[in-house]
């Protein structure tokens, strides 16, 4: 097994112009900063391969804006349409928006992630007015933010380096049948 993890990032948004190519590509280099993974973004705007890419990773970070107090439609579709590769595996996430900074949206998010079988992380990421706080692409303060990504990190790599013995030990898919 391979040591370093796989966590996919994972875009939430496919909307033309979109913000969150900057959040995603900031995310990005703070997490490669911070070193000890291996990344795979995952844009819904190209989904090739995209179950067998999260059958591989060991845990997500979700990039989500919120659009009317939710979630974008195409995150959701790209959540439904994949296989189990979801289960048993952590998920952290950085949102972003106006007021509530993508709060209201990621607490929706919780909610399915657990229907998928999923750990979602309490510590998150979140860019109240995003479109203020960045210039060119690079974040204005970005300690409050960058201690925050490095938090939810810490937390999302101890449990998709737990959750990876655990599955394999005893597969995800085979719990049922041990319980049954």
């Amino acid at each position: 097994m391979e040591n370093r993890l796989r966590i996919a990032l994972i875009y939430g948004s496919t909307r033309e112009g979109r913000f969150c190519d900057t959040i995603v590509d900031w995310t990005a280099a703070q997490l490669e900063r911070l070193g000890d993974c291996q990344l795979d973004l995952i844009d819904p705007a190209a989904p090739d391969a995209v179950n067998e890419r999260l059958e591989r990773a060991d845990g997500f970070i979700v990039v989500t804006p919120e659009y009317n107090h939710g979630y974008p439609a195409p995150l959701k579709a790209l959540i439904d349409t994949t296989g189990s590769g979801w289960q048993g595996k952590p998920v952290g996430f950085v949102s972003y928006g106006g007021v509530s900074g993508g709060s209201r949206a990621v607490e929706q998010l919780r909610q399915v992630f657990a229907e998928m079988h999923s750990v979602t992380l309490r510590d998150s990421v979140s860019f109240i007015n995003a479109w203020e706080q960045f210039e060119d692409g690079q974040l204005r303060d970005p300690a409050r933010a960058e201690r925050s990504l490095k938090r939810m990190f810490t937390h999302l790599h101890w449990w998709a380096d737990a959750l990876r013995r655990a599955r394999a030990r005893v597969p995800y898919g085979e719990i049922g049948e041990i319980a049954a």
